[in-house]
């Protein structure tokens, strides 16, 4: 209307009277609508064009807001006041995700977090306006650690101006701290190895000034105050250690000085300062600085004083001269032991319980052998085992008192005889007086126990041969005396009146007590033999299948009619290696026993042989034998009850020397009017084995 009101006035200027005329009136109200829709038109299409501006401008501020967080590897996030929720929102300012308290908190460290907190919380109260808060993660590993730098500050206002939101700008800020951390450690590193080092440290300005020294440099020129020195302005020309070194062109100069401190003036540096005095041996490392334009900085340093080395090494040259003359004694002295130790057949010994090793030496400085403990034992004679271990035992239990033992050993010298050596150790303590290992000489005893085995073989013999004398005259004195006194008393008859019928009489009388005297002395003379280890026993392989039977006929050959003897043989071939001759004679013997005390009833011999063993057994039911007299079975010349000797009384006693010879054992049983049963075991190899079997009247040997 605002528009129509001007055409209307001017309009009327015209003609006024036709002002309200109808048609002028609808014309004017459709030229201004249609100058209304237009302008709308305009408006509106100006309005599109600036909010398309906008966002273009917009969006390429977002694209620059993008690569800006990218770049600074930064992250924004709202904190909500009312809910405390944290919300990560996007470049567009939509919301990524959104975080409570307790899932925001994992990110970071805690106490850290708790920082963040306070931070927010001064913000909502007003107490601040912005706020920067370092923040580190979770992990405790350095290596995978990240830090964070927090940018707080207030998003948004109620009504009421009360705070409602807070923005936070998160950046990633971990190799920006990595580089200030490492920059830390260089700063420290630098600083330490120059305060701390043991070498003289100084540093020299691009003008040659003195700006800096370590500790040790203080202490080796003997300053109280390293800034005092400083002040005094110190030029690198005037270090007389430094003599001819231009210090702009010292790059990577290792240098070794000699000087007397004495020659020089002592307003020159070090002169006047150190607290040396004489001959000194300096070396130093001097290097130039520059900048990362490759301009001169300055000079550093680094040297030490070598005298005491140097004068330490002077010593130790004297000190080797004095020993190499001192083992030059000492091995004089060692040729000496070892030509001892040769010359008189002697080794030195050595055990150590920590390592449970023995050794052997034939020089002092050479090991000729080195045994275990096991190796040890193995090498001894079986009856000596038992006691190499207890001295072994022994020494591992760290006694304190002398090992002494004499061995004799299952190694064979150049003559095929075990050797035998006497060991002497004592042990070796240490610095705490405790046994650390013992040590000794071994000597090679041999020869002299071979001659004592030599004199006690003869001294032996000696014995041996006076035993079988008085084995003999005692045996002689005591039961030949009976028969050969019938023989002088029948024989004297001879010399008195008798009648010529009685002659007959005597002289069998004679002959029987002269066969008991035969007897009585061949068995003496046997057993005495025996006593003396004098009976050779001979092993060889023979058939006893084929003599059991025979030598139990000779025994049995005044048998009395009236008793039945039985022969159980089982075997065909029963080859054995045995003495055939004295356990023949032993099998007679029994026979002839038997035969002797069984009147009548029945006498039977068997054998088989068991595992390993020939089993004899000689069954009677003659007189038996007194239960008092069993136990005394096998002693010499015992008699019965009735005084009576069984043969010449030295019948069992001759069988039981003969089976134990052979390395068997006899055993006898008997009830006094039933009998008596002897058996004999005797161990030894059987050749061949082959028993009687009817089977179609083939036998089948077996072989053991």
């Amino acid at each position: 209307m605002t528009l129509m009101l001007p055409m209307v006035i001017y309009a009327k200027g015209i003609h006024f009277d036709n002002v309200f005329d109808f048609d002028h009136v609808l014309s004017y109200l459709v030229g201004g609508f249609l100058i209304g829709i237009f302008l709308l038109l305009f408006y509106n299409r100006l309005y599109i064009y600036r909010e398309q501006e906008i966002n273009k401008q917009q969006h390429k501020q977002n694209i620059r807001l993008s690569t800006i967080m990218q770049t600074g590897r930064m992250q924004m996030w709202i904190y909500d006041t009312e809910s405390q929720h944290y919300r990560f929102i996007s470049e567009d300012g939509t919301v990524i995700k959104e975080y409570n308290p307790i899932d925001f908190v994992k990110f970071f460290n805690r106490d850290d977090f708790e920082e963040l907190r306070s931070s927010i919380f001064e913000i909502c109260e007003n107490k601040r306006i912005t706020s920067i808060v370092n923040l580190r993660s979770q992990e405790e590993d350095e290596e995978y650690r990240k830090y964070y730098e927090i940018h707080l500050s207030i998003a948004e206002k109620d009504s009421k101006g009360q705070i409602k939101h807070i923005l936070g700008v998160q950046r990633d800020i971990t190799n920006e701290q990595e580089k200030k951390n490492n920059t830390n450690k260089l700063m420290m590193r630098y600083s330490t190895v120059f305060n701390s080092s043991l070498v003289d440290m100084y540093y020299y300005d691009k003008d040659g000034l003195l700006t800096d020294l370590n500790d040790t440099a203080c202490t080796s020129l003997d300053i109280p105050d390293k800034e005092a020195i400083i002040k005094e302005k110190h030029y690198f020309h005037e270090n007389i250690l430094l003599n001819n070194i231009d210090f702009k062109k010292a790059d990577h100069i290792h240098m070794s000085t000699i000087i007397d401190i004495e020659e020089y003036d002592k307003t020159r540096f070090w002169a006047n300062k150190s607290k040396e005095r004489g001959k000194i041996y300096y070396e130093a490392t001097v290097n130039t600085v520059f900048n990362d334009k490759g301009k001169f900085e300055g000079v550093y340093v680094a040297g030490r004083n070598i005298s005491e080395m140097v004068n330490s090494f002077h010593k130790q040259q004297k000190g080797a001269q004095d020993l190499k003359k001192a083992i030059k004694h000492i091995q004089e002295y060692i040729d000496n032991i070892n030509y001892a130790l040769r010359i008189s057949n002697v080794r030195l010994v050595d055990y150590h319980p920590s390592t449970y090793t023995f050794t052997i030496s034939n020089t002092v400085d050479k090991t000729q052998m080195k045994f275990s403990q096991l190796r040890c034992i193995r090498l001894a004679m079986p009856q000596y085992r038992r006691i190499v271990s207890s001295a072994l035992n022994r020494m591992d239990h760290l006694t304190s008192h002398p090992i002494e033992q004499t061995i004799e050993t299952e190694i064979r010298d150049e003559k095929k005889r075990q050797m035998a050596f006497m060991f002497n150790l004592v042990p070796i303590l240490n610095n705490d007086s405790k046994v650390e290992h013992y040590f000794g000489l071994c000597r090679n005893m041999t020869d002299m126990l071979e001659t004592e085995r030599l004199l006690a073989v003869e001294t032996q013999k000696a014995q041996e041969a006076e035993i079988l004398k008085e084995s003999f005259l005692t045996n002689m004195s005591y039961e030949i005396r009976t028969p050969l006194n019938s023989v002088l008393g029948f024989a004297s008859l001879f010399e008195m009146e008798h009648d010529e019928a009685d002659e007959t009489v005597f002289v069998e009388e004679i002959k029987r007590n002269t066969n008991i005297l035969l007897r009585l002395i061949n068995d003496i003379l046997f057993l005495s033999r025996i006593d003396a280890d004098m009976v050779e026993f001979k092993h060889e392989d023979f058939d006893f299948a084929e003599v059991f039977e025979s030598y139990c006929q000779m025994g049995w050959a005044k048998l009395n009619p009236e008793v039945k003897v039985s022969i159980s043989n089982l075997y065909e071939h029963l080859i054995i290696n045995g003495d055939i001759e004295h356990l023949g004679k032993a099998i007679q013997m029994i026979c002839t026993i038997s035969a002797h005390y069984t009147h009548q009833g029945f006498i039977r011999a068997k054998y088989e042989y068991l595992r390993g063993e020939l089993v004899i057994v000689i069954e009677d039911s003659g007189d038996g034998i007194d239960p008092e007299l069993l136990p005394k079975i096998f002693n010499r010349f015992v008699r019965d009850k009735d005084e009576r000797l069984s043969g010449t009384g030295l019948d069992m006693p001759i069988i039981e020397a003969l089976v134990k010879k052979m390395g068997g054992s006899i055993e006898i049983s008997s009830e006094l009017g039933k009998g008596s049963t002897i058996g004999i075991f005797l161990p030894c190899q059987a050749i061949e084995i082959q028993k009687k079997i009817n089977i179609d009247n083939n036998t089948e040997p077996v072989i053991a």
